[in-house]
């Protein structure tokens, strides 16, 4: 089930890797506390490194938009799937070769710090593709860059995420183009972003660090992310990931740790008390009766979303049936 911490997290872990959509920010503004609560932790003495799986931007652009949300942070403390997919590209090919790119700034930026070249023309006989999500990319560049996939490129994705959030709701993000290009090459490609450990590793190799924390919003990326690393994670309820994707997470899926949002950075997490399926802590309880996951009591949120999860996960592994969470009301921050 979850794990607990007996300290505050920034305490307990020396620097926390932190996705951006979703956690820090959605869209151009701010996710509600967020700024306060990072600047928390940083006066803690933890570590913030800012990772994330867009490719579309160069890290000196993230970390502007970042200082425009009013949060102290140096170019060199954002990490991007770009950077991590350049490096295992540049680990295999001669400094200076031609990488056929289909994306946009953020990926062109990563190739060339790395001694490569990004190109976009296939009679520029390129000798890999690399791919990642980019707003402006024109249809053709994607065409001309499937073909050379087709053909037998070495190919890299800076990631699969087939959603992004944005201001006006979840939209498709680059894992639904890379599963376009994959169907039609029959082949599937390299990829450097979460859940793949490449990321993870690009970002202790610039960042530092000796126990690293995840803190993400999905389940699919950064959860299983932090597994498949070794690492341990906090999920934050601010994001993709919400009631019904808790309730039925498999144990690859879960989190370490959960909280409504970056306030649990500065939280000491214990484990809810169980009984069968029935948890209880900070004066929730949660129980399923009837196959529907009910909460009775008042308290924090984060106390609520742990009952939560861990009533149903124990329903889950009993059943291989999630429960229903239809009837379930969020409570909002500032309760209890």
């Amino acid at each position: 089930m979850l794990g607990s911490s007996e300290w505050p997290l920034w305490q307990a872990y020396d620097v926390a890797v932190l996705d951006l959509d979703g956690v820090v920010y959605v869209g151009s503004d701010a996710v509600p506390g967020a700024p306060g609560h990072l600047e928390r932790a940083r006066g803690a003495g933890m570590h913030l490194a800012y990772v994330t799986n867009n490719a579309s931007r160069p890290p000196g652009d993230v970390a502007q938009h970042l200082r425009d949300l009013g949060i102290e942070v140096e170019d060199a403390d954002v990490v991007t799937s770009a950077q991590a997919a350049a490096r295992l590209l540049a680990d295999d090919l001669p400094e200076g070769s031609k990488v056929y790119l289909i994306g946009g700034g953020g990926l062109d930026t990563a190739l060339r710090e790395r001694g490569l070249v990004p190109v976009t023309r296939p009679e520029e006989e390129p000798v890999a593709v690399v791919q990642g999500y980019g707003p402006d990319m024109p249809w053709r560049q994607v065409v001309a860059g499937a073909i050379l996939v087709h053909d037998g490129l070495p190919w890299v994705a800076s990631n699969t995420d087939l959603t992004i959030p944005t201001a006006t709701g979840v939209g498709p993000g680059n894992g639904a183009l890379v599963r376009l290009v994959a169907d039609f090459a029959g082949r599937e490609p390299v990829v450097a972003g979460k859940p793949e450990p490449p990321l993870f590793e690009e970002t202790l190799r610039r960042v530092g660090g000796d126990r690293p924390l995840v803190v993400g919003d999905r389940l699919d990326t950064d959860i299983e992310g932090a597994h498949n690393a070794g690492w341990d994670s906090l999920l934050v309820l601010t994001g993709v990931s919400g009631l019904e994707e808790l309730a039925s997470a498999t144990p690859r899926l879960r989190p370490t740790y959960l909280a409504a949002d970056l306030a649990g950075l500065g939280e000491a997490h214990q484990v809810p008390v169980m009984d069968g399926a029935r948890a209880s802590a900070g004066g929730w309880t949660a129980h399923v009766e009837g196959g529907a996951l009910r909460v009775d009591g008042d308290g924090e949120p984060g106390d609520w979303w742990r009952v939560v999860a861990c009533s149903a996960w124990a329903h889950l592994d009993e059943h291989d049936d999630p429960a229903d969470t239809a009837g379930l009301r969020v409570p909002h921050a500032g309760r209890g």
